[in-house]
């Protein structure tokens, strides 16, 4: 029998929810945790899927000799998922509304663990927050309010949640509309209410909402893999005709990743 080859390695990072004041039991607790459908989008291909911690600097866990460095140089690529808002702050405001303050832990932590798999050159894909991030770690800026700042919009986000859609055109020439030959663009599914207002520096857009011009997906100019899209993937049901069929995107993530081990 042929021996199998080791698996893909990809690193996710966690969502973190922070103690509830007068909590008790778990809720008193820092909670760091992932998506389920996230990872069964991930794990359908020969890839060993590893949550990425955050142990604050100044926590009762103290942190080890372990530096997020070095998850960038073991594992072959990293997926930031989506979630808590991105810190106004982050580029260079201050939250319109308390609600819009987002999560500055978590924006320290992954901004660290984007930075150190970028300099290892190593595939990164950004979903929804993951792709905002991206773009405020490259200069870039926010809608802190897509509803409030940009007149005319189209919804992004409603009570419905993961059955809430729009869609998609991709850029011409770009990324999607080479895995996508055969479309203009599609379906996706939308749960969020800020965007990005100023592209950071070295990325270009991959997609726009054809309603009202919101980016929907990003590029890095350079060599590397570096892809943000504005959606969930993880949440378009196979065999949904609605919606895109996005595995074209993850295998092209998972093939940037082979390509970069080898």
């Amino acid at each position: 029998m042929a021996s199998r080859g080791k698996p893909i390695r990809i690193g996710l990072t966690a969502r973190i929810f922070h103690p509830e004041p007068d909590a008790s039991g778990i809720r008193s607790k820092t909670l760091q945790v992932l998506e389920q459908s996230v990872a069964q989008w991930v794990t359908v291909r020969d890839v060993l899927l590893l949550m990425v911690p955050s142990v604050v600097q100044d926590g009762i866990l103290m942190r080890s000799n372990i530096r997020l460095r070095d998850y960038a140089e073991q594992l072959d690529g990293l997926i930031l998922q989506g979630g808590a808002d991105v810190s106004p702050r982050a580029y260079g405001e201050e939250p319109q509304r308390p609600e819009w303050s987002g999560d500055p832990v978590r924006d320290a932590y992954e901004m660290e663990l984007l930075h150190e798999f970028m300099e290892a050159k190593k595939p990164v894909l950004g979903i929804c927050r993951g792709m905002q991030l991206i773009n405020v770690a490259f200069g870039g800026t926010l809608y802190q309010d897509i509803p409030t700042q940009v007149p005319g919009a189209a919804a992004h986000q409603t009570g419905a949640y993961d059955k809430h859609s729009h869609a998609v055109r991709f850029a011409e020439g770009g990324l999607l509309a080479r895995l996508f030959p055969e479309r203009e663009g599609g379906g996706v599914i939308s749960i969020h209410h800020q965007a990005v207002h100023t592209l950071g520096r070295d990325l270009e857009a991959e997609a726009v909402s054809p309603d009202d011009g919101i980016i929907e997906a990003i590029r890095g100019k350079g060599r590397g893999f570096l892809l943000g899209v504005q959606w969930h993937p993880e949440f378009h049901r196979h065999g949904d005709g609605s919606v895109l069929d996005c595995t074209p995107i993850l295998d092209e993530f998972l093939a940037a990743t082979r390509k970069r081990r080898w």
